[in-house]
């Protein structure tokens, strides 16, 4: 690494342990150096792996920075770049003027979000336990999880990035803040299409009466906000809005990409078309069915009952879609840990997601299978059927549980 990059990883490990600083959590001597310490392995293990280049960067990432790099920076905001939505195009536009390696700014990128990922987690996390030393476990297991660490510091991928504002989003939500809550959940969605695993979620905090349908309207507004800089740049207002939609045709044929989804069971399929439309017919009729039970418990719905409506959410919907790619089950890892440390008794469902999303991780760093996905798939089987026992007992008050 040059040492420009080194500085901003600095930067960004200080930032790190700034935000502990001023969440209250560093009152003692020893606790500083503990988190420092902490801090300092997190960065220094990415460090390790920054120079490290996979397929996704030579074929296409660097080809994007370069792209701008050759046409005029954020002039090129006009074209049509890549197949990622606009708002992470403007970093990769902004990194074709700096002078530090491609490679390199890509992965500071998804680190500084891997930090603002794990205070979300214990934020998230706070909502559930005063527990100081649950917070803060909940900082530093999301900064050393493996798919964290792999997707950002070894994959150059911006998994962290959507995922840390949405669990932001529902944060606020559930604390009180909705439309910090919807716009939040909106510049996620801006940055990746695998928001709607999250989105619905909101659905159920209108249930709980923890946003308004007001609140829905920061939504589209913010999205709209995000565009107007490429917008401005000359790209059609159209286009660049409906960017997804026109997309729609390049998610791929295939029923399954290394995901472990419901697909991994299947190894032959006649009928590809259908089974894709009962696949996507089967993950509406989860989120509808998950909706009917909030809705007709809605006097019941507690913050725990969220929790696990979202996990259910999010780990069923992409369970069940067509096209499902690797890392789409990053959210669930996630989300799952957060549920873990909220009640530790619980502690094997983010090993459970951890361990299927890992073997899509395996499959595509290391272009060979560790296992066959259908294990992975199994394993997510368990968390729904757990997390939706859960959330049974939280929306029916004779048996409900909550922390321990």
């Amino acid at each position: 690494m040059d040492a420009a990059a080194v500085l901003i990883l600095l930067l960004e490990a200080g930032a790190a342990l700034l935000l502990l600083y001023f969440e209250g959590l560093l009152k003692k001597p020893a606790q500083v150096l503990i988190c420092a310490g902490l801090v300092a392995g997190a960065f220094v293990l990415r460090a390790l792996c920054f120079s490290y280049e996979t397929l996704d960067y030579q074929d296409f990432l660097s080809k994007w920075v370069q792209y701008f790099r050759d046409n005029g920076g954020f002039a090129a905001l006009k074209d049509s770049v890549g197949n990622y939505n606009v708002p992470y195009l403007y970093f990769l536009a902004l990194f074709s003027y700096i002078g530090v390696d491609d490679l390199y700014l890509i992965k500071l990128l998804s680190t500084l979000f891997d930090v603002l990922l794990a205070f979300a987690a214990m934020r998230m996390t706070g909502l559930f336990t005063r527990s100081r030393a649950r917070r803060l476990t909940a900082y530093f297991l999301v900064l050393y999880w493996p798919t964290v660490l792999l997707n950002s510091a070894v994959w150059g991928q911006c998994d962290s990035v959507y995922v840390a504002l949405a669990l932001l989003g529902l944060y606020w939500a559930m604390s009180g803040r909705p439309a910090a809550g919807m716009a939040a959940i909106a510049v996620s969605f801006a940055f990746k299409l695998q928001a709607v695993f999250i989105m619905p979620v909101f659905v159920l905090l209108l249930f709980a009466r923890k946003v308004k349908l007001w609140h829905f309207l920061i939504f589209p507004a913010v999205y709209v906000l995000l565009m107007l800089p490429a917008v401005i740049a000359g790209r059609p207002l159209a286009d660049t809005v409906l960017l997804y939609f026109n997309q729609m045709d390049s998610v791929g044929s295939g029923l399954n990409y290394n995901s472990p989804s419901v697909y991994a069971f299947a190894r032959s399929v006649s009928d590809e078309a259908l089974a894709a439309k009962l696949g996507v017919g089967a993950a509406f009729a989860l989120m509808l069915t998950v909706f009917a039970w909030f809705w007709w418990r809605r006097q019941h719905i507690t913050n725990w009952a969220l929790l696990g409506g979202a996990l259910i959410l999010v780990v069923g919907i992409p369970f069940f879609l067509p096209h499902m790619h690797d890392r789409y089950f990053y959210a669930a890892d996630i989300l799952s840990l957060v549920f873990a440390l909220a009640a530790p008794g619980y502690f094997f469902l983010p090993l459970l997601c951890e361990f299927a999303s890992l073997l899509g991780y395996h499959a595509y760093l290391k272009m060979r299978y560790l296992l066959l996905m259908h294990w992975g798939a199994a394993a997510l089987i368990v968390v729904l059927v757990v997390s939706a026992a859960f959330t049974a007992a939280q929306l029916h008050p004779v048996g409900r549980k909550g922390a321990a």
